[in-house]
């Protein structure tokens, strides 16, 4: 199995070596900047296969529609999204904590939004908690979304009316709330915004269905040749834990990229922004690495003051 792979992991090697010469650590033009350089931000212009005014591009559609069967396998493909489950909820739970409530909220009041949902992992895990009002779960790729329904009638509690519900939609198709008091506490998009090739129209989009007071939590991948190396040559070339053509290095953001374009919309005041760096390590799962925001994995939380 090893010697397979050989040919295409000294490809990579050999890549790395010659974009490293090209191009410093961090690009000159990074991938999500709200400024004028920010070509990919600000641009509303799509991918040659990717239809006008959509943030959904049919080579990822395609991707996950492939890996749609085995989503719910905890040893398969997606074990590590089901790895990484635990770590979103402790994330949202400390977001929601660690700082003022500035809109007064109960627990039986969480209403969350989760923008490309896939097989519904964490969707019918925060579907079950017990201080959870409903959750509505949007994705475009459509096998996926037919894995996650059956999956859902498989329990009794998640069949109330209201309290899960699957949308064949793109953020683009979602309408959004007539005021802002009718968003969502919680809007969460994990694994998504590194497979998005417009960044910028995807979160403006996001941003309108998050409620004052309420979190818009991520995670992604710092764009770091750190996380080149384990991401596309370790976990698909050599260890084979992440199907081959997952990550695009390209359009991983960095987690200062972030914090300034939130920060221009006045978004994440007084302390309403929030990290934590994650880790695969093989046989635990994931840990947390302080700073490893900065190279790698991590969760962004930020709050809307207004």
């Amino acid at each position: 199995m090893a010697s397979s792979r050989s040919p295409r992991v000294l490809h990579n090697l050999q890549k790395l070596a010659v974009q490293t010469s090209r191009h410093p650590l961090f690009p000159r033009t990074p991938r999500v900047l709200p400024t004028s350089c920010a070509v990919r931000l600000s641009s509303t212009q799509s991918s040659p296969h990717q239809p006008p005014n959509s943030s959904v591009d049919p080579t990822e559609v395609s991707h996950f529609n492939a890996l749609a069967s085995s989503w719910w396998d905890p040893h398969g493909p997606s074990r590590l999204l089901h790895l990484m489950n635990p770590l979103r909820h402790e994330f949202i739970t400390r977001c929601r904590t660690t700082v003022p409530i500035t809109i007064p909220t109960t627990p039986s009041q969480l209403r969350y939004l989760d923008i490309g949902c896939g097989g519904g992992i964490f969707a019918e895990s925060a579907a079950r908690l017990p201080g959870t009002l409903s959750v509505t779960a949007i994705d475009p790729t459509p096998e996926v979304l037919k894995i996650a329904e059956a999956h859902r009638r498989r329990d009794p509690t998640l069949l109330v009316d209201g309290r899960l519900t699957y949308l064949n939609q793109s953020i683009e198709d979602l309408t959004p709330p007539t005021s802002p008091a009718e968003g969502y506490d919680v809007v969460t998009i994990f694994e998504v915004i590194e497979h998005v090739n417009a960044p910028g129209p995807f979160l403006e989009r996001v941003l309108q269905h998050v409620k004052p007071g309420g979190w818009l939590v991520l995670s992604t991948i710092a764009r770091t040749w750190t996380s080149w190396v384990v991401t596309n040559v370790v976990a698909e070339d050599v260890l084979g834990i992440v199907p081959k053509g997952t990550h695009d290095w390209e359009k991983y953001v960095n987690e200062t990229e972030l914090r300034e374009w939130f920060g221009k919309r006045g978004w994440g005041s007084n302390g309403g922004m929030k990290t934590m760096g994650v880790v695969y390590v093989p046989g635990l799962g994931w840990k947390e690495v302080p700073g490893g925001e900065g190279w790698g994995n991590y969760f962004f939380g930020v709050r809307r003051d207004s």
